[in-house]
This record gives structure tokens, C-alpha cells and sequence, in this order.
């Protein structure tokens, strides 16, 4: 069954209701350009919350190695995801690690094979020359099936109730995400969106 994980969490209350609805994942944005970004405070209060089986997610991009480090063990992130220019040598420093892989027109193969050996899943979005994730744009999924990677693939931007049965068919990921799509703004979330959607996943 493909997982979903809810990214953006910035409240207890969307966490919680992320949860019930069948969330398999949360992501937590600690890129402070984001408009979704969360203090290191609050998401170690959140994370508290959660059940033991639901990953937490850090996301980064291009920080500091020192700092991620002290984020993921303060938090208690299950895993990583780094949306930036993050180098072969820099993810190789972490375990647990998502890389973000931005697709805009087409996708080169040698963007997944540099990272094969040292990451445990690639993350798919849509690229923006302006935001790093949360466009709510979808790209050509079909560029995807250039990729022979053996790490689980996990599909991002714009993804919602009513394309995500098409997203599922045509790449067959290990994970849908989303982000702005299931808010009613930015940091917020919408609970019937959200739950629409992660009910879709998991039927």
C-alpha cells in the first residue's frame, strides 16, 4: 500500500488530526524561508505528542551539518530530508536520508545514480526557481519513468484528492507528500482536504 506523509506541520491540532486520518508520516520544515517553517521549540512539542510508529520527518536546506545534527537529536526526527544542493559527501555524513530531487522539464538520470549509495529514498517535486517545495504544482510524472533507482520513490507537488489516483498509477511510488494542498493556508491545514486525501491513499 502506498504511504502518504503530511509535510508543514506547524500546530498540535494538524498533527493529531493528521494521525487519525492515517498519516503514515509528518514533515516538519525547519528552512526558515519556508512560510511553513516551525521553531525547533515547537516541533520537539509536537514530536513529544506523536505515536511511536509515525515518522518525523526533518526537513533542511543546505543547513548547517552541526545544526541538523542537533535539530534531529532535540527533536527526535526519524528521518531527513534535504531539499537543497546538499553534496554526496554531506548526505553521506547522516543516516535516514530523503534527498529532494527538483524536476522541471526533464530529469537527468545522474541526478538519482551520485546519490544511490547514500540515501534511503529519493523525494520527487516540482521545480520552482522561487520556493523549494510547497509550489502546489504538479510536474510530468511521466519524466519519472526514466529513473531506475532501487531506493523507494516518494512523489511531491500539487498532489491532491483528485489527480493523486493518477499520480499512484502512473509512477507507482512508495509515498505520495503533501504539503500545500491539503492547507487552507499556509501552516494550516484543511482537514477535509487532508483527509480526502490520505483516504484515497490508503483505499
Amino acid at each position: 500500500m502506498t504511504k502518504i506523509k503530511i509535510c508543514g506541520m506547524t500546530n498540535k491540532e494538524d498533527a493529531k488530526k493528521a494521525v487519525d486520518f492515517g498519516a503514515d508520516a509528518l514533515g516538519f520544515i525547519f528552512y526558515e524561508k519556508s512560510p511553513r517553517h516551525i521553531s525547533v521549540e515547537k516541533a520537539k512539542q509536537i514530536i513529544k505528542i506523536l505515536p511511536p510508529f509515525v515518522a518525523k520527518i526533518g526537513v533542511f536546506v543546505d543547513e548547517d551539518e552541526k545544526k541538523v545534527r542537533q535539530i534531529q537529536s532535540y527533536c527526535g526526527l526519524t528521518a531527513l530530508q534535504f531539499h537543497g544542493n546538499e553534496t554526496i559527501e554531506y548526505c553521506s555524513g547522516f543516516r535516514n536520508v530523503i534527498k529532494s530531487i527538483c524536476v522541471a522539464e526533464r530529469l537527468s538520470v545522474e541526478q538519482t545514480k551520485k546519490y544511490e549509495h547514500c540515501v534511503c529514498a529519493f523525494l520527487f517535486d516540482t521545480y520552482s526557481a522561487n520556493k523549494k517545495g510547497g509550489t502546489g504544482q504538479a510536474f510530468d510524472w511521466n519524466l519519472l519513468k526514466e529513473i531506475k533507482t532501487k531506493k523507494p520513490v516518494i512523489l511531491a507537488g500539487g498532489i491532491k484528492a483528485e489527480n493523486v489516483d493518477m499520480a499512484i498509477s502512473t509512477v507507482k511510488p512508495y509515498a505520495i507528500d503533501s504539503a500545500s494542498s491539503t492547507e487552507s493556508e499556509p501552516g494550516k491545514k484543511d482537514y477535509d482536504k487532508m483527509k480526502k486525501l490520505i483516504d484515497i491513499v490508503k483505499g
